[in-house]
């Protein structure tokens, strides 16, 4: 699942080397904190290029305007974020793909809460970039797996619930950990988010309060 935007230059160019997709993944990650701590607007190409460690000039030969870097972050963590619902195996175990499923979201808010922040800034701006994916791809990938969830309400593996509300609750829980991240470390306090450990918590209790919920 992608935008439509054009690859890198260097990659326009030439078959890319090591270097060239090391450089490319340096500019992605620096526009990614950029973008999600200043939004597009905020964030400039010098500031990218200095994140990233190397000169303006050299950054411009891989991406050509802030917009390309823009776009080429929000391809990625898209293929990241969505991943896990991508994973989702109609064949598997009811309990224990949704248990997965809420497990690796909670480690991506861990790992990649940038890319949560990113992706929600995105959409709470009226999703200027996102909107066609959001109503295309991105709704076609859900129906697809709530109509998994269904299949396993009509077999009466799992309790009567809304398949799309019982996404949106679970993007809503585990994504909140990334989002408001700083007010829950002021909540918890230091001596229960030292070293991330509240994050065990919230997928014990997360992984209890949606499977009791939920499990037929």
């Amino acid at each position: 699942m992608s935008l439509a935007t054009s690859a890198p230059r260097a990659g326009r160019t030439a078959r890319r080397t090591r270097i060239q997709a090391r450089n490319e993944a340096r500019i992605l990650d620096a526009g990614l904190e950029l973008f999600s701590t200043y939004g597009f607007r905020g964030a400039t190409v010098d500031q990218i290029a200095t994140r990233a460690g190397m000169t303006k000039p050299n950054l411009l030969y891989y991406f050509r305007r802030k917009q390309d870097i823009y776009l080429a972050v929000l391809n990625r963590t898209l293929a990241m974020w969505l991943k896990p619902l991508e994973d989702l195996d109609p064949d598997g175990d009811p309990a224990a793909e949704l248990t997965a499923y809420i497990d690796r979201k909670l480690e991506m808010s861990r790992d990649k809460p940038e890319a949560s922040r990113l992706f929600a800034m995105e959409v709470m701006q009226g999703a200027p970039v996102l909107g066609p994916v959001l109503s295309g791809p991105l709704k076609d990938l859900v129906d697809d797996k709530a109509a998994v969830i269904r299949g396993w309400i009509d077999a009466g593996r799992l309790a009567p619930v809304d398949p799309h509300h019982l996404i949106f609750l679970i993007w809503a829980t585990t994504q909140h950990y990334a989002d408001f991240d700083t007010q829950i470390r002021a909540v918890l306090g230091p001596d229960a988010t030292t070293g991330d450990r509240h994050f065990a918590t919230a997928r014990a209790t997360l992984e209890r309060v949606f499977l009791g919920g939920v499990e037929g």
